[in-house]
């Protein structure tokens, strides 16, 4: 189950999740307004790009998914003289390629690609590249359409997927920056301690088994598990060190370390291995899970509405380091990107609607998750339906570990999902430990980056 933002969330995606942002609303306001008149341009921007001839008082069209569609028709509302025609498309959930498909059917007649389109991070991967030696990228560098003081403001590393050879081709929507949550009314009543690091939180597993048998502090069950724990110890399983080189390294120590405690948690069953959205852990387990290691939306899409925890329980806290880290490092479970047509007549209508709905108050102050964007993530923060629910603020954690996500997990063009839920969870299941699977799966992403380009390391 992926981020709200990511319906797939490219990745790869998720069924509670999806639920739950089909009942999740986008509200904006506001309004900033305008159009211009025509002009003709041709130039070619630092990036190589060549400018189709502009014209401002131009029709753009925007391809969204169903979760972004609200956030689009606000900005119509609010934005009544900009020329829109929306379609709404699967914003790429669950590793599609239509809009890849599309847009090399459009590369060849010519004509037909969308001016703004909501998609996946992994569709970068070949947005930001022509896809024949005749064509154009397909993405639009941002950065030379948005000011640098703007790019600047969005959460270190957030924008790390859009980058290609210098320049960015995508603007985040949104986070999904792994915290640590954990039952606050269950830790005051047993007497525990949030754990800092890991090596804590291996000891509370052991102690929780011990004490209060049943109940968990985690679970590895969903296809997005790996993100959560093997991305926050920074295990190199998808590390692009070069453009077309993938490192897949399980066989690191900061993977082998994630493993082995994972394995004595799951043996001692403080961590269960089945789905957050099994029914038989949401009616038996749900009640007694203590904490979890989990994206900043696992608060309302996971605690709120899917185990249906009650109100003023659920808090949040900062990452976990290893002892003897001085910082942490942290994954990110989700989190859908705009992206701007190369193609597009109208480079000034789309760039203010992609800017706007990544960075206003107005739209993202309101969204179903955690804003890329610095300044829009404090008023998002701010907004009481984002805090009432939890039992104690979780501004501090969340803002922090937005600049702690790990940029060696990288962007790739296939999911990260695809081998943890084909080889590892059918293991765990089998009974084998993480440690023993790591061979399996490590072969599994290798298989899968060479059948779409990569070169592969495994040093």
């Amino acid at each position: 189950m992926k981020s709200p933002t990511v319906p797939q969330s490219g990745a790869p995606k998720r069924r509670v999740l999806r639920a739950a942002l089909a009942i999740a609303s986008l509200t904006a306001i506001v309004a900033l307004a305008g159009c211009a008149s025509a002009t003709q341009s041709t130039s070619t921007g630092t990036a190589g790009f060549k400018k189709a001839a502009q014209n401002n008082s131009s029709t753009i069209t925007v391809w969204a998914d169903s979760t972004r569609l609200p956030a689009v028709q606000a900005y119509q509302t609010s934005h009544p003289n900009a020329k829109l025609n929306i379609v709404t498309y699967d914003g790429s959930a669950d590793g599609s390629t239509y809009l890849q498909t599309k847009v090399q059917l459009f590369d060849r007649t010519g004509k037909g690609w969308p001016d703004v389109v909501f998609a996946s991070p992994t569709d970068v991967t070949w947005a930001s590249k022509a896809t024949s030696p005749s064509a154009q990228a397909f993405a639009a560098p941002v950065d030379e359409l948005v000011p640098s003081s703007t790019i600047n403001n969005f959460a270190k590393g957030s924008l790390t997927p859009c980058q290609y050879n210098g320049h960015t081709y995508c603007l985040r929507n949104d986070i999904a920056q792994v915290v640590t949550w954990y039952n606050k009314t269950l830790f005051d009543k047993f007497g525990y301690t949030v754990p800092t690091t890991w090596e804590q939180y291996q000891a509370l597993g052991a102690q929780v088994a011990k004490d209060h048998p049943g109940y968990v502090l985690g679970w590895v069950g969903d296809s997005n598990s790996q993100e959560s724990y093997f991305w926050s110890s920074q295990c190199p399983a998808f590390d692009l060190v070069q453009p077309n080189t993938l490192r897949v390294a399980l066989g690191s120590t900061d993977c082998t370390r994630m493993a082995t405690l994972l394995d004595s948690m799951i043996a001692n069953k403080s961590i269960s291995t089945q789905a957050s959205n099994n029914a038989t852990f949401i009616k038996q387990t749900a009640p007694k899970v203590l904490m979890a290691v989990g994206p900043s939306w696992y608060g309302q899409y996971i605690f709120n509405l899917g185990f249906k925890t009650p109100a003023g329980q659920i808090a949040a806290a900062n990452p976990m380091t290893w002892s003897g880290d001085t910082t942490a490092a942290t994954g990110n479970v989700g989190g859908g990107v705009w992206m701007i047509s190369s193609h597009s007549t109208n480079l000034k209508a789309a760039t203010a609607i992609t800017s706007w709905l990544t960075t206003s108050d107005a739209n993202q102050g309101s969204a179903p998750t955690y804003p890329a964007y610095g300044p829009a993530a404090k008023t998002w923060l701010a907004n009481p339906a984002n805090s009432k629910y939890f039992a104690a603020d979780v501004s501090g954690a969340f803002t922090t570990a937005a600049n702690e996500v790990w940029t060696g997990w990288s962007n790739t063009k296939f999911s990260d999902a695809t081998a943890w839920s084909s080889v590892v969870l059918p293991a765990l299941t089998a009974g084998k430990t993480l440690t023993a699977t790591l061979p399996a799966w490590q072969a599994a992403i290798v298989d899968e980056a060479k059948s779409v380009g990569y070169t592969v390391t495994t040093k």
